[in-house]
């Protein structure tokens, strides 16, 4: 027997708090019987399982990392037509997100899955699990710079903060810099940049906890082994 949030988490519905709030708001049946508060358990091997009225089942868990190219984008659907990630996904993978998100002009890496649980562990600020991204800016980038972004600064009225930030080259047109973040907050990376008048030219994710990019191509994917799987839960 295993808590219903968790079956839900399981199955790739939600991540487990979502899936509680799901419980909360009676959208949850089992064997029928409409759910509404947390705590019950479930058989998966017996139990009828279902939300909104369809019906949910376990299934294989996939985790998969993904060289996303610039010029796409992460909604499964765009209202403006243009490519999405998973363009390049087996047709048949219809119940992987990805987890986190890289904007339009970003590329590197990115992982998808239907595991609530790995995605939530991934994302939520209080994991802190760190990316670390290499960026070309527009202008010259100096080291008191990249103190006030380890430091944290304001945008648009909230802070944001690098854990680390290093030169790798700088002149007068153009400067590249590594950095290294851990809460993930909405384009914060151009962000950094902006709020010191700053344009990014290209950004690249090289690496997410100890999992990096390596050899992968953009627009390919592979599977996660359970090592790298394990390497990213603990």
């Amino acid at each position: 027997m295993v808590r219903l949030q968790k079956f839900l988490a399981d199955a790739g519905v939600a991540s487990r708090r979502a899936s509680e709030q799901l419980i909360l708001e009676g959208r949850v049946s089992v064997n029928g019987k409409p759910i509404s508060q947390l705590g019950s358990k479930v058989d998966p091997d017996h139990d009828k399982v279902a939300v909104d009225g369809k019906p949910v089942r376990v299934q294989r868990k996939l985790y998969l990392a993904l060289h996303k190219p610039r010029g796409c984008v992460c909604s499964r659907k765009d209202e403006h037509g243009r490519a999405t990630i998973y363009d390049l996904l087996p047709k048949e993978w219809t119940t992987v997100q990805s987890v986190g998100r890289l904007d339009f002009g970003s590329e590197g890496l990115l992982f998808l899955t239907n595991d609530g649980e790995f995605a939530l562990r991934l994302t939520h600020p209080r994991y802190g699990v760190r990316k670390r991204y290499v960026v070309t800016v527009e202008g010259r980038v100096d080291r008191a710079m990249l103190e006030q972004f380890t430091q944290g600064v304001f945008h648009d009225g909230e802070k944001l903060k690098a854990e680390r930030a290093w030169i790798v080259s700088e002149g007068k047109v153009q400067s590249i810099v590594e950095l290294e973040l851990a809460e993930g907050k909405n384009r914060e990376v151009r962000r950094l940049f902006e709020s010191r008048g700053l344009v990014v030219r290209r950004l690249v994710r090289l690496q997410i906890g100890k999992i990096k990019i390596g050899e992968l191509k953009p627009g390919r994917w592979r599977t996660l082994t359970p090592p790298e799987i394990k390497t990213l839960l603990t």
